[in-house]
């Protein structure tokens, strides 16, 4: 079996397609670890706020496999709609065991762990001590010596009556205005 990290992303009824993301991976690859989930403005598209989180699980699918049907759960909730404004439902390989490299178009680790802070923040707060593959540092310690000038704060998200953000992240939180 081999551990993998998912980022999950959503701007259009958030919380209706992360519920619905959480709900098919776990479908998919049995029980999930999630992130806290975390409110952004958008980056590199003019949209609407997003809704992310970082999940791991385990599976025995080859990579390719678990990446055809991740875009399977993403085109069942509307991702690859004709006409569709925003984005409702985004779920990338964040990290597939140690793999590091170039798979059939996929790089490993995702190059965004280490640019977006909705991607590093939720990770480094998931799997704080595990290193990140490439740069053999850990997810906490990336993420204290990012420089990512992008804006995030953690929000209150339930899903199965499990609050995921820690009400003691979101108290102590305050955001900059």
């Amino acid at each position: 079996m081999t551990q993998v990290f998912l980022g999950l992303g959503s701007n259009i009824e958030r919380e209706t397609h992360l519920c619905a993301g959480l709900e098919a991976l776990t479908e998919m690859l049995g029980p999930l670890q999630c992130s806290p989930v975390f409110e952004s403005l958008p980056v590199g598209i003019k949209s609407g706020q997003f809704f992310n989180l970082v999940v791991s699980a385990y599976t025995d699918l080859p990579l390719a496999e678990l990446d055809r049907r991740l875009k399977c759960i993403e085109a069942d909730n509307g991702r690859y709609a004709p006409g569709r404004k925003g984005l409702p439902l985004d779920i990338d390989v964040l990290l597939y065991g140690q793999q590091v490299g170039n798979f059939d178009g996929l790089i490993l680790p995702r190059e965004e762990i280490l640019k977006n802070a909705f991607v590093l923040w939720p990770l480094a707060l998931h799997a704080p001590q595990m290193l990140h593959p490439g740069v053999q540092r850990s997810f906490a310690e990336l993420w204290q010596t990012a420089h990512i000038a992008q804006s995030l704060w953690p929000v209150p998200f339930t899903w199965r009556a499990q609050q995921l953000t820690p009400s003691a992240l979101l108290q102590a939180f305050t955001p900059s205005n």
